[in-house]
């Protein structure tokens, strides 16, 4: 066999086998994590203004990532001239998704939040895939008994609604209730463009609260670096990744598409630096409705995003 190249064990390419994120390990049991890195799915899309469908966002991503499993080898960078995802730099999992009860949004995000906690509990960091915006809320509040961060948001939008016909936790308030956190040092918004979904007296409460406010055309105008200095070094940092924070042209497939947005490359030098300068603490990503784009192009933007800011996150701290 070894004489016409063939390898011992599987192949185990993209399309074979079971559907974990990155074809990393499963761990059903919330009270056995044992992980540097811990993969949480948030299907829940009860909170959006517009067109739904990010329950099908973690379903969608984690299929795409199967892209970029590389049979945990590691995947190289000639650019950087760094191997990232190598075992011995973290152990990655993937723990399910929170169970999610229909119409309810208080008990779907208590669930969220639960499985964050365990997550934090096991000493790991988490990563959550959406669903819409407002998965966000959960995440922060897992965080109310951790070391203070600054919240670190990519989107379209600002997400700063207060409240809004009665509505406090859909997925234009999470940025709101995330800067009224003792423990949220200070936000940095970045690609809010075009008409949004708050109105400008959202936009006056966010720099009330301390917020840097950006859009794509001024981070393009400063250029990366400049973005990275205005974002507080040395800190602890939540990201929060809307796709809509990209540009629909590369993702189509989200509920409120703006034109306008980022293109890959601009956000994965963002992360990197944040990875180099601090330390990412909680990730999540949101938004990816995938029935919206019929060439899976966005769910494989997310997973590619992921993927390599995790890399970055295991290599750099």
């Amino acid at each position: 066999m070894s004489s016409h190249g063939y390898a011992s064990g599987r192949l185990n390419l993209p399309f074979v086998g079971l559907c974990s994120f990155g074809k990393y390990p499963y761990q059903g049991d919330w009270d056995a994590i044992d992980a540097d890195i811990a993969v949480l799915g948030a299907p829940f899309d009860f909170g959006t203004q517009y067109r739904p469908g990010a329950r099908f966002g973690p379903r969608a991503i984690r299929e795409a990532s199967t892209l970029f499993s590389f049979g945990h080898a590691g995947a190289y960078d000639h650019e950087d001239d760094i191997t990232y995802l190598t075992e011995d730099q973290g152990r990655i999992v993937d723990i399910g998704d929170a169970d999610i009860i229909h119409t309810d949004t208080e008990q779907s995000h208590a669930n969220i939040e639960k499985g964050v906690r365990a997550i934090l509990n096991a000493g790991a960091i988490p990563i959550v895939l959406g669903g819409d915006h407002s998965v966000n809320i959960p995440c922060i509040n897992a965080f109310s008994d951790q070391e203070p961060f600054h919240l670190v948001q990519v989107d379209a939008h600002l997400d700063f609604v207060d409240v809004r016909h009665g509505v406090t936790a859909g997925h234009g308030n999470p940025m709101r209730r995330a800067a009224e956190k003792d423990y949220v040092k200070g936000l940095s918004q970045i690609g809010i463009r075009n008409v949004s979904s708050t109105a400008k007296e959202g936009y006056d409460d966010a720099r009330s609260f301390g917020s840097d406010i950006m859009s794509v055309r001024q981070f393009r105008k400063l250029g990366v670096e400049a973005v990275l200095d205005r974002i507080p070094k040395g800190e602890r940092y939540y990201v929060t990744i809307d796709i809509d924070g990209f540009d629909p042209s590369i993702a189509p497939g989200t509920g409120t598409p703006s034109h306008g947005g980022f293109l890959y490359y601009e956000i994965l030098e963002l992360m990197d630096g944040l990875t180099k300068q601090g330390s990412i603490i909680g990730l999540d990503l949101v938004e990816v409705a995938p029935d919206y784009d019929q060439t899976g192009s966005t769910a494989t933007l997310a997973a590619q995003i992921l993927l390599n800011t995790i890399g970055r996150m295991l290599y750099h701290r």
